[in-house]
């Protein structure tokens, strides 16, 4: 397990120089982008992992069927999950961020993705395992707080990492309350602001949210 984790540290050094250097993200290193995301793959099963041993020893309040409660319940609850969610996911996104041995050894490894051109979905995946592990946390400890759908749960900890590829690709379609790709970028170049998950909510309750400049000048207008 050492080993497999100097490799993966020497890779994703080697990558983070020549993706510095490159003005625009080049074919390699795309290729080494997607190489250091699935290198990182296996270590990211671990929560689904985790998160399906808890339930089946019936440690957390997940339900099989949504026959075991009624619909209207149902839907109460994966709201109430999804506020949990988004809540956790702000904190422990930012707390990377202001912690600086958190920064330094593990999130720094995805922010050297710090302009427009060096962003790709496939940026989305590439962090340090651990990183991505611990922003996905809230999940798992969401099932302790609210009762939740087994096949849900697992349907929106699937989601993530679509969502993550799609606020990766620098293609900004204003949807309000969504946090798109046009906030994540900007997060990606101030480091200070957007670190919400799908919506801006967050960002805008804690005073962190920077809309991107084509809303700012829509605002305006308005």
């Amino acid at each position: 397990m050492e080993d497999c984790l100097k490799v993966f540290v020497e890779e994703t050094s080697f990558y983070n120089r020549l993706v510095l250097d490159e003005a625009i993200l080049s074919k390699e290193a795309m290729v080494l982008q997607i190489s250091v995301a699935m290198k990182a793959m296996p270590w990211y099963c671990v929560l689904p992992s985790l998160s399906e041993y808890l339930i089946e020893n019936g440690w957390t309040k997940c339900f099989a069927r949504i026959s075991d409660v009624e619909w209207l319940t149902y839907f109460i609850n994966t709201a109430i999950y999804l506020v949990i969610i988004e809540f956790g996911i702000y904190w422990m996104h930012k707390l990377m961020h202001d912690i600086k041995p958190l920064y330094k050894y593990l999130h720094s490894t995805h922010h050297i993705y710090n302009k427009q051109n060096t962003l790709s979905p496939f940026a989305g995946m590439a962090l340090h395992p651990l990183d991505g592990v611990l922003e996905a946390m809230p999940h798992v400890v969401a099932l302790f707080v609210v009762p939740m759908h087994f096949t849900t749960h697992i349907g929106l900890l699937f989601m993530d990492t679509l969502w993550t590829a799609n606020i990766h690709d620098c293609i900004h379609v204003k949807v309000w309350p969504v946090m798109g790709a046009g906030y994540h970028t900007i997060h990606h170049t101030t480091y200070r602001h957007n670190y919400g998950h799908y919506t801006i909510w967050m960002d805008w309750m804690f005073g962190t949210l920077s809309h991107p400049v084509d809303d700012q000048q829509d605002d305006k207008k308005m």
